[in-house]
């Protein structure tokens, strides 16, 4: 497989990642995969994501629920109802906040584009408004074997919304989108988390799918492996620095998010464990290029206009 076709269809070869996920967590939950190959790193990744999810949903006070959650995993034995809080549902918290506040304040059309690992259950857990299209770019292998399980429980999609799944090798990834009927002339939301990452080229080939289509004022949020940062990077530099860098290099304005922070807001204690993910909120500045294709269209026209009154003086 060639390095474009593996990663948002641009060609980046799969890879082990720098991070392999632990099925035996710190919260007493030993899991089975009950998707099949238990060899598969994305695989393993995406049942943590789950695992820490079913977790959450169990304690006395979760911060989300996720009643899909547990259909992705089974226990050996009972979940330990920890005080501390992962980070990983911390995130998870604050994205579905930021996630759903900002689309209730849209007019007309909502758009939706969840880069993710193939198992995520918004599409079904969350309360979207009306008129909601929503995309998942995930690998196609997890995503059907998810969506099997998905459906074996009864997971539907809101009537009034729209679901598109996207395979991450799409060789035309623009191109797909707008066939499903995304529109870059539109106000839209991009999430990551949990989309597999082998280096920093892969990261750079997505912010420039999420540049190209993303109206201005459009936002882009979610988690990034804190490694991407240390790419090419020596000992002594700035995380918040190269961020903003290489965020605005794509014509976007990002805040980091602490999380520390968000636990101290929702009245939360964070787990001492190290997590080594970077939490950001990114805002569109830039034209899409379906709105400068809009604008030149009509310059065009004017211009024509001028055109034909000048001929018709003469």
């Amino acid at each position: 497989m060639m390095r474009m076709e593996y990663l948002m269809g641009f060609g980046v070869a799969p890879a082990t990642p720098v991070w392999r996920p632990k099925l035996m967590g710190a919260y007493g939950v030993r899991l089975r995969a009950k998707l099949g190959d238990e060899s598969d790193p994305f695989l393993q990744y995406a049942l943590n994501a789950a695992s820490l999810r079913f977790r959450e949903t169990l304690q006395p006070e979760p911060l989300f629920v996720d009643p899909y959650a547990g259909c992705f995993v089974s226990t050996d034995n009972e979940v330990d109802m920890k005080k501390q809080t992962h980070h990983y549902c911390l995130a998870t918290k604050y994205i579905d906040d930021k996630l759903l506040h900002t689309i209730n304040r849209m007019d007309g059309l909502k758009q939706i584009v969840l880069l993710t690992d193939g198992m995520d259950t918004r599409p079904y857990r969350l309360n979207w408004p009306s008129s909601t299209l929503i995309f998942d770019i995930s690998p196609d292998d997890l995503y059907i074997k998810a969506a099997e399980k998905l459906e074996g429980v009864g997971a539907k999609i809101s009537r009034s919304c729209l679901f598109y799944h996207i395979p991450l090798v799409s060789s035309n990834l623009p191109q797909v989108l707008q066939t499903k009927g995304f529109s870059g002339s539109r106000p839209s939301i991009w999430v990551i988390q949990g989309l597999p990452l082998i280096n920093l080229a892969s990261f750079e080939d997505i912010l420039f799918v999420v540049s190209s289509m993303a109206m201005n004022g459009s936002l882009f949020l979610g988690e990034l492996p804190g490694w991407l940062a240390e790419t090419g990077i020596g000992r002594n530099f700035d995380s918040g620095k190269w961020m903003d860098k290489l965020f605005m290099s794509h014509g976007f304005q990002v805040d980091i998010i602490s999380y520390d922070e968000v636990a101290r807001n929702l009245g939360k204690q964070l787990t001492s464990e190290e997590y080594g993910k970077i939490l950001f909120v990114a805002e569109q500045l830039r034209f899409s290029d379906a709105q400068m294709e809009t604008w030149r269209r009509e310059f065009q026209r004017i211009e024509d206009e001028g055109d034909e009154e000048g001929f018709e003086e003469l």
